[in-house]
Protein backbone atom coordinates (compact mmCIF):
# COMPACT_ATOMS: atom_id res chain seq x y z
CA UNK A 1 0.00 0.00 0.00
CA UNK A 2 1.76 3.48 -0.69
CA UNK A 3 0.33 5.95 0.73
CA UNK A 4 2.97 7.42 1.94
CA UNK A 5 3.59 11.29 1.51
CA UNK A 6 6.60 12.70 1.00
CA UNK A 7 7.04 16.71 2.58
CA UNK A 8 9.82 18.49 3.71
CA UNK A 9 11.01 16.67 7.29
CA UNK A 10 10.66 19.05 10.44
CA UNK A 11 12.37 16.36 13.39
CA UNK A 12 15.17 17.71 14.66
CA UNK A 13 17.66 14.71 13.36
CA UNK A 14 16.44 15.29 9.88
CA UNK A 15 17.19 19.29 10.29
CA UNK A 16 21.09 18.40 10.38
CA UNK A 17 22.80 19.40 7.76
CA UNK A 18 22.75 16.24 5.43
CA UNK A 19 25.37 14.00 3.36
CA UNK A 20 25.45 14.63 -0.24
CA UNK A 21 26.01 12.32 -2.54
CA UNK A 22 27.93 13.67 -5.88
CA UNK A 23 26.24 16.61 -5.21
CA UNK A 24 23.09 15.32 -4.51
CA UNK A 25 21.03 14.86 -1.59
CA UNK A 26 19.51 11.15 -1.03
CA UNK A 27 15.87 10.73 0.22
CA UNK A 28 14.92 7.70 1.70
CA UNK A 29 11.49 6.60 2.88
CA UNK A 30 10.06 3.07 4.12
CA UNK A 31 7.35 0.62 3.87
CA UNK A 32 8.15 -2.14 6.14
CA UNK A 33 5.51 -5.70 5.96
CA UNK A 34 5.98 -7.28 9.13
CA UNK A 35 3.85 -10.64 9.19
CA UNK A 36 1.76 -10.67 13.01
CA UNK A 37 2.80 -13.46 14.77
CA UNK A 38 -0.59 -14.80 14.93
CA UNK A 39 -1.55 -19.06 14.64
CA UNK A 40 -4.40 -17.83 12.09
CA UNK A 41 -5.18 -15.50 9.37
CA UNK A 42 -6.24 -11.89 9.55
CA UNK A 43 -9.95 -12.78 8.54
CA UNK A 44 -9.84 -16.80 8.91
CA UNK A 45 -9.35 -19.23 10.68
CA UNK A 46 -6.83 -20.55 8.34
CA UNK A 47 -3.26 -21.76 9.69
CA UNK A 48 -0.01 -19.39 9.12
CA UNK A 49 2.39 -21.43 9.43
CA UNK A 50 5.74 -21.63 6.94
CA UNK A 51 6.77 -24.00 4.55
CA UNK A 52 2.97 -26.03 4.48
CA UNK A 53 2.55 -27.70 0.95
CA UNK A 54 1.31 -25.29 -1.35
CA UNK A 55 -2.42 -24.14 -1.03
CA UNK A 56 -3.17 -26.73 2.09
CA UNK A 57 -3.39 -23.74 4.62
CA UNK A 58 -6.18 -21.73 2.25
CA UNK A 59 -9.66 -22.22 2.78
CA UNK A 60 -13.18 -20.89 1.75
CA UNK A 61 -12.71 -16.87 2.89
CA UNK A 62 -9.34 -16.82 1.88
CA UNK A 63 -9.60 -18.53 -1.63
CA UNK A 64 -13.04 -15.74 -1.76
CA UNK A 65 -15.51 -18.39 -2.40
CA UNK A 66 -19.17 -17.46 -3.21
CA UNK A 67 -21.31 -16.51 0.52
CA UNK A 68 -17.89 -16.51 2.35
CA UNK A 69 -17.34 -13.04 5.35
CA UNK A 70 -14.34 -12.24 6.79
CA UNK A 71 -13.84 -12.00 10.64
CA UNK A 72 -11.35 -9.85 11.98
CA UNK A 73 -8.41 -11.64 13.97
CA UNK A 74 -8.37 -10.27 17.61
CA UNK A 75 -5.33 -10.87 18.06
CA UNK A 76 -3.87 -9.17 15.17
CA UNK A 77 -5.41 -5.97 16.76
CA UNK A 78 -3.86 -6.01 19.55
CA UNK A 79 -0.26 -6.66 18.33
CA UNK A 80 -1.04 -3.16 15.90
CA UNK A 81 -1.69 -2.08 19.62
CA UNK A 82 1.29 -3.26 20.72
CA UNK A 83 3.18 -2.07 18.52
CA UNK A 84 1.49 1.68 18.30
CA UNK A 85 2.72 1.78 22.50
CA UNK A 86 5.95 0.50 21.61
CA UNK A 87 6.76 3.54 19.08
CA UNK A 88 4.67 6.40 21.21
CA UNK A 89 1.87 6.85 18.35
CA UNK A 90 -1.53 7.36 18.69
CA UNK A 91 -4.08 3.99 18.65
CA UNK A 92 -7.32 4.87 16.87
CA UNK A 93 -10.33 4.70 18.67
CA UNK A 94 -12.07 3.83 15.26
CA UNK A 95 -10.22 2.74 12.27
CA UNK A 96 -11.56 1.62 8.65
CA UNK A 97 -11.33 -1.30 6.40
CA UNK A 98 -10.65 -0.46 2.61
CA UNK A 99 -10.80 -2.56 -0.21
CA UNK A 100 -7.86 -1.95 -2.62
CA UNK A 101 -8.57 -3.14 -5.89
CA UNK A 102 -6.16 -4.12 -8.54
CA UNK A 103 -5.68 -7.72 -10.73
CA UNK A 104 -3.05 -10.35 -9.65
CA UNK A 105 -3.40 -14.12 -10.11
CA UNK A 106 -2.27 -14.55 -6.78
CA UNK A 107 -4.90 -12.36 -5.49
CA UNK A 108 -8.19 -14.45 -5.44
CA UNK A 109 -10.54 -11.78 -4.27
CA UNK A 110 -9.46 -9.12 -7.00
CA UNK A 111 -8.63 -6.75 -4.22
CA UNK A 112 -6.58 -6.77 -0.89
CA UNK A 113 -8.43 -5.78 2.51
CA UNK A 114 -6.39 -3.17 3.68
CA UNK A 115 -6.62 0.35 5.64
CA UNK A 116 -6.36 3.55 4.02
CA UNK A 117 -8.37 6.70 5.24
CA UNK A 118 -8.05 5.92 8.82
CA UNK A 119 -4.84 3.78 9.89
CA UNK A 120 -5.26 1.94 13.22
CA UNK A 121 -1.57 3.45 14.53
CA UNK A 122 -0.69 6.86 13.66
CA UNK A 123 2.20 8.97 14.03
CA UNK A 124 5.29 8.01 16.37
CA UNK A 125 8.70 7.70 16.08
CA UNK A 126 11.71 5.54 15.61
CA UNK A 127 15.08 6.32 17.47
CA UNK A 128 18.86 4.34 16.95
CA UNK A 129 22.19 5.53 16.75
CA UNK A 130 24.07 5.50 13.46
CA UNK A 131 27.48 5.41 14.85
CA UNK A 132 27.51 7.44 17.70
CA UNK A 133 24.95 10.17 16.55
CA UNK A 134 21.41 10.05 17.77
CA UNK A 135 18.88 9.62 14.79
CA UNK A 136 14.80 9.66 14.77
CA UNK A 137 12.48 8.88 12.06
CA UNK A 138 8.88 9.83 12.20
CA UNK A 139 6.31 7.12 11.43
CA UNK A 140 3.27 8.47 9.34
CA UNK A 141 1.01 5.21 10.15
CA UNK A 142 1.04 1.66 10.91
CA UNK A 143 -2.38 -0.71 9.26
CA UNK A 144 -3.53 -3.93 9.24
CA UNK A 145 -3.77 -5.51 6.29
CA UNK A 146 -3.99 -9.12 4.63
CA UNK A 147 -1.09 -10.64 2.70
CA UNK A 148 -1.65 -11.79 -0.95
CA UNK A 149 -0.82 -15.62 -1.79
CA UNK A 150 2.25 -16.05 -4.02
CA UNK A 151 3.35 -16.42 -8.08
CA UNK A 152 5.75 -19.18 -8.31
CA UNK A 153 7.90 -19.02 -11.63
CA UNK A 154 11.01 -20.79 -11.40
CA UNK A 155 9.52 -24.43 -11.62
CA UNK A 156 6.80 -23.95 -14.12
CA UNK A 157 8.90 -24.19 -17.36
CA UNK A 158 6.49 -21.07 -19.52
CA UNK A 159 4.25 -21.49 -16.56
CA UNK A 160 3.48 -19.81 -13.40
CA UNK A 161 1.67 -21.85 -10.20
CA UNK A 162 -0.17 -20.09 -7.56
CA UNK A 163 0.41 -20.66 -3.94
CA UNK A 164 -2.31 -19.48 -1.80
CA UNK A 165 -1.08 -20.11 1.40
CA UNK A 166 0.03 -16.65 2.38
CA UNK A 167 -3.63 -15.15 1.45
CA UNK A 168 -5.04 -13.81 4.25
CA UNK A 169 -1.89 -13.71 6.42
CA UNK A 170 -2.04 -10.71 8.77
CA UNK A 171 0.38 -7.79 8.01
CA UNK A 172 1.19 -4.36 10.06
CA UNK A 173 2.62 -1.86 7.08
CA UNK A 174 4.32 0.45 9.15
CA UNK A 175 5.12 3.31 6.96
CA UNK A 176 7.73 6.53 7.62
CA UNK A 177 8.01 9.86 6.24
CA UNK A 178 10.96 10.56 3.99
CA UNK A 179 13.61 11.06 7.03
CA UNK A 180 16.25 9.26 5.85
CA UNK A 181 19.60 10.72 4.07
CA UNK A 182 21.81 7.33 3.40
CA UNK A 183 21.67 3.97 2.98
CA UNK A 184 23.45 3.38 6.01
CA UNK A 185 20.55 5.73 7.73
CA UNK A 186 18.09 3.39 6.29
CA UNK A 187 19.77 0.15 7.63
CA UNK A 188 19.80 0.89 10.64
CA UNK A 189 16.55 2.27 11.23
CA UNK A 190 15.09 -0.76 9.58
CA UNK A 191 17.60 -2.93 12.33
CA UNK A 192 16.04 -0.65 15.02
CA UNK A 193 12.50 -1.43 13.56
CA UNK A 194 13.24 -5.50 13.34
CA UNK A 195 14.66 -4.82 17.26
CA UNK A 196 11.30 -3.32 18.05
CA UNK A 197 8.55 -5.76 16.84
CA UNK A 198 10.63 -8.78 17.75
CA UNK A 199 11.58 -7.94 21.19
CA UNK A 200 8.02 -7.28 21.61
CA UNK A 201 6.98 -10.29 19.74
CA UNK A 202 4.41 -9.08 17.45
CA UNK A 203 6.53 -10.76 14.35
CA UNK A 204 9.02 -13.48 14.34
CA UNK A 205 11.38 -11.44 12.04
CA UNK A 206 12.12 -13.73 9.97
CA UNK A 207 13.92 -12.28 7.11
CA UNK A 208 14.28 -14.81 4.29
CA UNK A 209 10.86 -16.61 5.44
CA UNK A 210 9.43 -12.98 4.31
CA UNK A 211 7.98 -12.39 7.88
CA UNK A 212 9.62 -8.86 8.01
CA UNK A 213 10.04 -7.10 3.95
CA UNK A 214 10.73 -3.65 3.56
CA UNK A 215 10.01 -1.68 0.49
CA UNK A 216 12.38 1.78 0.27
CA UNK A 217 11.63 4.77 -1.14
CA UNK A 218 14.49 6.50 -2.92
CA UNK A 219 14.59 9.71 -4.68
CA UNK A 220 17.09 12.36 -4.84
CA UNK A 221 17.65 15.94 -5.67
CA UNK A 222 19.66 18.75 -5.53
CA UNK A 223 20.39 20.42 -1.72
CA UNK A 224 17.13 23.00 -1.31
CA UNK A 225 15.14 21.78 -4.17
CA UNK A 226 11.87 20.40 -4.54
CA UNK A 227 12.02 16.23 -3.54
CA UNK A 228 12.82 14.25 -6.23
CA UNK A 229 10.52 11.58 -8.28
CA UNK A 230 10.89 7.89 -5.98
CA UNK A 231 11.05 4.86 -7.37
CA UNK A 232 10.58 1.84 -4.89
CA UNK A 233 12.79 -0.67 -4.38
CA UNK A 234 10.31 -3.63 -3.22
CA UNK A 235 10.73 -6.77 -1.28
CA UNK A 236 14.26 -6.28 0.23
CA UNK A 237 14.63 -9.42 2.66
CA UNK A 238 18.54 -8.38 3.77
CA UNK A 239 20.16 -6.10 5.53
CA UNK A 240 22.76 -6.64 2.95
CA UNK A 241 21.38 -6.12 0.16
CA UNK A 242 18.98 -3.31 1.42
CA UNK A 243 22.35 -1.18 1.02
CA UNK A 244 23.91 -2.35 -1.80
CA UNK A 245 19.80 -1.96 -3.70
CA UNK A 246 19.86 1.77 -2.13
CA UNK A 247 23.39 2.51 -3.07
CA UNK A 248 22.92 1.42 -6.74
CA UNK A 249 20.20 3.09 -7.20
CA UNK A 250 20.90 6.62 -5.81
CA UNK A 251 24.11 6.10 -8.40
CA UNK A 252 21.83 5.13 -10.99
CA UNK A 253 19.07 8.16 -10.48
CA UNK A 254 22.10 10.50 -10.32
CA UNK A 255 23.48 9.30 -13.42
CA UNK A 256 20.39 9.37 -15.34
CA UNK A 257 19.31 13.10 -14.08
CA UNK A 258 23.15 13.54 -14.96
CA UNK A 259 22.87 12.46 -18.23
CA UNK A 260 19.34 14.92 -18.80
CA UNK A 261 16.95 12.34 -18.55
CA UNK A 262 14.07 12.38 -16.47
CA UNK A 263 13.16 9.87 -13.19
CA UNK A 264 10.38 8.04 -14.16
CA UNK A 265 7.98 6.88 -11.22
CA UNK A 266 8.46 3.21 -10.85
CA UNK A 267 8.54 0.00 -8.96
CA UNK A 268 11.59 -1.94 -9.29
CA UNK A 269 13.28 -5.31 -8.00
CA UNK A 270 16.89 -5.48 -6.41
CA UNK A 271 19.11 -8.64 -8.58
CA UNK A 272 21.69 -9.45 -5.85
CA UNK A 273 23.42 -11.26 -8.26
CA UNK A 274 24.45 -8.32 -10.47
CA UNK A 275 23.82 -6.03 -7.48
CA UNK A 276 21.54 -3.92 -10.00
CA UNK A 277 18.13 -2.70 -9.26
CA UNK A 278 15.52 -3.14 -12.66
CA UNK A 279 11.86 -1.45 -13.36
CA UNK A 280 9.40 -4.19 -12.76
CA UNK A 281 5.97 -1.82 -13.60
CA UNK A 282 5.42 1.74 -13.25
CA UNK A 283 4.23 2.89 -9.94
CA UNK A 284 0.62 3.22 -8.99
CA UNK A 285 -0.67 6.08 -7.14
CA UNK A 286 -3.42 5.48 -4.49
CA UNK A 287 -6.04 6.75 -6.69
CA UNK A 288 -4.96 3.80 -9.08
CA UNK A 289 -6.13 1.43 -6.61
CA UNK A 290 -9.92 2.92 -6.40
CA UNK A 291 -9.85 2.53 -2.18
CA UNK A 292 -13.48 2.44 -0.77
CA UNK A 293 -14.52 0.76 2.24
CA UNK A 294 -15.16 -2.56 2.78
CA UNK A 295 -18.76 -3.42 3.42
CA UNK A 296 -18.44 -6.93 4.95
CA UNK A 297 -16.39 -5.32 7.82
CA UNK A 298 -17.88 -3.23 10.38
CA UNK A 299 -15.59 -0.24 12.01
CA UNK A 300 -13.01 -1.45 14.29
CA UNK A 301 -13.33 -0.39 17.58
CA UNK A 302 -10.89 -0.04 20.13
CA UNK A 303 -11.56 1.48 23.47
CA UNK A 304 -9.55 2.73 26.24
CA UNK A 305 -9.63 0.07 28.68
CA UNK A 306 -8.37 -2.19 25.35
CA UNK A 307 -5.46 -0.13 25.23
CA UNK A 308 -4.58 -0.03 28.65
CA UNK A 309 -5.02 -3.62 29.56
CA UNK A 310 -2.29 -4.12 26.47
CA UNK A 311 -0.42 -1.71 27.93
CA UNK A 312 -0.31 -3.18 31.49
CA UNK A 313 0.52 -6.61 29.61
CA UNK A 314 4.00 -5.56 27.80
CA UNK A 315 7.10 -6.34 28.55
CA UNK A 316 9.71 -3.55 29.16
CA UNK A 317 10.46 -1.61 26.09
CA UNK A 318 13.99 -1.63 24.88
CA UNK A 319 14.00 2.53 25.32
CA UNK A 320 12.62 2.14 28.41
CA UNK A 321 14.76 -0.20 29.51
CA UNK A 322 18.17 1.72 28.03
CA UNK A 323 16.82 4.67 30.26
CA UNK A 324 16.83 2.46 33.15
CA UNK A 325 20.60 1.16 32.17
CA UNK A 326 21.75 4.83 31.95
CA UNK A 327 19.96 5.59 35.13
CA UNK A 328 20.53 2.59 37.26
CA UNK A 329 24.03 1.68 36.09
CA UNK A 330 25.91 4.67 35.24
CA UNK A 331 25.85 4.17 31.20
CA UNK A 332 25.88 6.03 28.36
CA UNK A 333 23.31 6.34 26.01
CA UNK A 334 24.65 4.57 23.75
CA UNK A 335 26.23 1.88 25.08
CA UNK A 336 22.70 1.20 27.05
CA UNK A 337 21.48 1.01 23.21
CA UNK A 338 23.89 -1.25 22.10
CA UNK A 339 23.12 -3.43 24.91
CA UNK A 340 19.76 -3.46 24.51
CA UNK A 341 20.02 -4.47 21.10
CA UNK A 342 17.47 -7.70 21.62
CA UNK A 343 15.96 -8.57 25.12
CA UNK A 344 18.52 -11.93 25.45
CA UNK A 345 21.66 -9.27 25.27
CA UNK A 346 19.93 -7.19 27.98
CA UNK A 347 19.41 -9.89 29.95
CA UNK A 348 22.81 -11.59 29.19
CA UNK A 349 23.99 -8.06 30.55
CA UNK A 350 21.46 -7.66 33.69
CA UNK A 351 22.88 -11.18 34.80
CA UNK A 352 26.66 -11.08 34.54
CA UNK A 353 25.90 -7.39 36.44
CA UNK A 354 24.00 -8.90 39.45
CA UNK A 355 26.81 -11.38 39.57
CA UNK A 356 29.94 -8.38 39.00
CA UNK A 357 28.42 -5.37 40.07
CA UNK A 358 30.69 -3.84 37.67
CA UNK A 359 28.04 -2.59 35.12
CA UNK A 360 30.41 -0.16 32.79
CA UNK A 361 33.48 -3.46 32.53
CA UNK A 362 30.83 -6.18 32.28
CA UNK A 363 28.90 -3.91 29.05
CA UNK A 364 32.30 -3.31 27.65
CA UNK A 365 33.13 -6.87 27.34
CA UNK A 366 30.24 -7.90 26.11
CA UNK A 367 30.14 -5.07 23.39
CA UNK A 368 33.42 -6.04 21.99
CA UNK A 369 35.22 -9.18 23.07
CA UNK A 370 31.52 -11.24 23.15
CA UNK A 371 29.96 -9.41 20.27
CA UNK A 372 32.95 -9.94 18.00
CA UNK A 373 33.01 -13.85 19.15
CA UNK A 374 29.51 -14.42 18.38
CA UNK A 375 29.66 -12.45 14.83
CA UNK A 376 32.72 -14.63 14.03
CA UNK A 377 30.44 -17.74 14.80
CA UNK A 378 26.92 -16.53 13.36
CA UNK A 379 25.83 -17.05 17.10
CA UNK A 380 23.28 -15.82 19.19
CA UNK A 381 24.20 -14.51 22.43
CA UNK A 382 21.96 -17.97 23.59
CA UNK A 383 24.40 -19.72 21.80
CA UNK A 384 27.58 -18.51 23.66
CA UNK A 385 30.47 -20.71 25.20
CA UNK A 386 31.19 -18.31 27.72
CA UNK A 387 28.00 -17.30 30.17
CA UNK A 388 26.72 -14.39 31.93
CA UNK A 389 27.92 -16.03 35.23
CA UNK A 390 31.57 -16.61 33.80
CA UNK A 391 32.17 -13.56 32.11
CA UNK A 392 31.14 -12.29 35.43
CA UNK A 393 34.12 -14.11 37.15
CA UNK A 394 36.51 -13.01 34.24
CA UNK A 395 35.48 -9.33 35.00
CA UNK A 396 35.90 -9.76 38.99
CA UNK A 397 38.97 -11.17 39.01
CA UNK A 398 40.38 -7.82 36.47
CA UNK A 399 38.10 -5.50 38.77
CA UNK A 400 40.56 -6.81 41.83
CA UNK A 401 43.42 -6.42 40.05
CA UNK A 402 44.01 -10.41 40.52
CA UNK A 403 44.56 -10.51 36.58
CA UNK A 404 45.05 -7.76 33.51
CA UNK A 405 42.58 -6.97 30.36
CA UNK A 406 44.82 -9.45 28.34
CA UNK A 407 44.88 -12.29 30.72
CA UNK A 408 41.07 -12.03 30.99
CA UNK A 409 40.55 -12.33 27.00
CA UNK A 410 43.07 -15.91 27.70
CA UNK A 411 40.82 -17.02 29.98
CA UNK A 412 37.27 -15.88 27.65
CA UNK A 413 39.03 -17.59 24.82
CA UNK A 414 40.33 -20.89 26.75
CA UNK A 415 36.49 -21.12 28.09
CA UNK A 416 34.76 -20.71 24.64
CA UNK A 417 37.06 -22.74 23.16
CA UNK A 418 36.25 -25.56 25.52
CA UNK A 419 39.54 -25.89 27.60
CA UNK A 420 38.03 -24.89 30.91
CA UNK A 421 34.92 -23.61 32.90
CA UNK A 422 36.29 -22.59 35.91
CA UNK A 423 37.89 -19.00 35.49
CA UNK A 424 39.97 -19.30 38.50
CA UNK A 425 41.70 -22.70 37.62
CA UNK A 426 41.82 -21.48 34.90
CA UNK A 427 44.00 -17.93 36.07
CA UNK A 428 46.00 -20.87 38.21
CA UNK A 429 46.84 -23.34 35.10
CA UNK A 430 47.80 -20.32 32.88
CA UNK A 431 49.92 -18.69 35.44
CA UNK A 432 48.20 -15.55 34.90
CA UNK A 433 47.98 -13.79 38.22
CA UNK A 434 49.24 -10.57 38.23
CA UNK A 435 52.18 -9.90 40.41
CA UNK A 436 50.89 -7.53 43.22
CA UNK A 437 53.81 -8.00 45.64
CA UNK A 438 55.11 -4.30 45.64
CA UNK A 439 58.66 -5.39 46.89
CA UNK A 440 59.13 -7.55 43.68
CA UNK A 441 58.03 -5.40 41.28
CA UNK A 442 59.77 -2.40 42.95
CA UNK A 443 62.98 -4.72 42.41
CA UNK A 444 62.13 -4.71 38.87
CA UNK A 445 61.52 -1.05 38.60
CA UNK A 446 64.49 0.01 39.79
CA UNK A 447 66.18 -2.07 37.80
CA UNK A 448 64.64 -0.80 34.86
CA UNK A 449 64.84 2.47 35.17
CA UNK A 450 68.96 1.93 36.25
CA UNK A 451 69.25 0.37 32.60
CA UNK A 452 67.26 3.30 30.35
CA UNK A 453 68.80 6.59 31.42
CA UNK A 454 68.16 7.88 27.77
CA UNK A 455 63.93 7.22 28.26
CA UNK A 456 64.24 8.82 31.86
CA UNK A 457 66.06 12.13 31.21
CA UNK A 458 63.32 12.26 28.27
CA UNK A 459 60.41 11.53 30.33
CA UNK A 460 61.79 14.31 32.92
CA UNK A 461 62.88 16.60 29.98
CA UNK A 462 58.32 16.35 28.82
CA UNK A 463 58.42 13.70 26.61
CA UNK A 464 55.34 11.47 27.81
CA UNK A 465 55.80 8.87 25.73
CA UNK A 466 59.33 7.78 26.89
CA UNK A 467 56.96 6.60 29.71
CA UNK A 468 55.62 4.18 27.68
CA UNK A 469 58.44 2.27 26.54
CA UNK A 470 59.42 2.10 30.40
CA UNK A 471 56.16 0.15 31.23
CA UNK A 472 56.97 -1.63 28.13
CA UNK A 473 60.50 -3.03 29.70
CA UNK A 474 58.72 -3.30 32.95
CA UNK A 475 55.73 -5.60 31.81
CA UNK A 476 58.31 -7.78 30.11
CA UNK A 477 60.81 -7.88 32.77
CA UNK A 478 57.89 -9.44 34.70
CA UNK A 479 56.66 -11.44 32.42
CA UNK A 480 53.05 -9.80 31.57
CA UNK A 481 52.42 -10.19 35.29
CA UNK A 482 52.73 -6.84 36.30
CA UNK A 483 49.72 -4.85 37.32
CA UNK A 484 49.92 -1.69 34.65
CA UNK A 485 47.92 0.57 37.02
CA UNK A 486 50.49 -0.47 39.79
CA UNK A 487 53.40 -0.17 37.28
CA UNK A 488 51.90 3.69 36.09
CA UNK A 489 52.14 4.76 40.12
CA UNK A 490 55.26 3.16 41.07
CA UNK A 491 56.93 4.75 37.62
CA UNK A 492 55.25 8.37 38.49
CA UNK A 493 56.39 8.24 42.03
CA UNK A 494 59.92 7.67 41.32
CA UNK A 495 60.25 9.95 38.40
CA UNK A 496 58.28 12.57 39.92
Amino acid sequence: MNVSVEKEPSSPSAAKKPPLVMGYEVVIGFETHAQLSTQSKIFSRAATAFGAEPNTQACAVDLALPGTLPVMNRGAVERAIQLGLAIGAHIAPRSIFARKNYFYPDLPKGYQISQFEIPVVQGGDVEFFLGDEKKSVRLVRAHLEEDAGKSLHEDFVGQTGIDLNRAGTPLLEIVTEPDMRSSAEAVAYAKELHKIVTWIGICDGNMQEGSFRCDANVSVRKPGEALGTRREIKNLNSFKFMQQAIDYEVRWQIEQIEDGHAIQQATVLFNPDTGETRAMRTKEDAADYRYFPDPDLPPLVIADEWVQRVRSEMTELPRVMAARFVADYGLSEYDATALTQSREIAAYFEAAVKACGQAKLAGNWIMGEVSRRLNAGELGIKQSPVSSGQLANIVTRISDGTISNNAGKQVFDAIWNGQGDDVDALIESLGLKQMNDSGELEKIVDTVLAANPKNVEEYKAGNSKALNALVGQIMKGSKGKANPQQVNDLLKAKLG
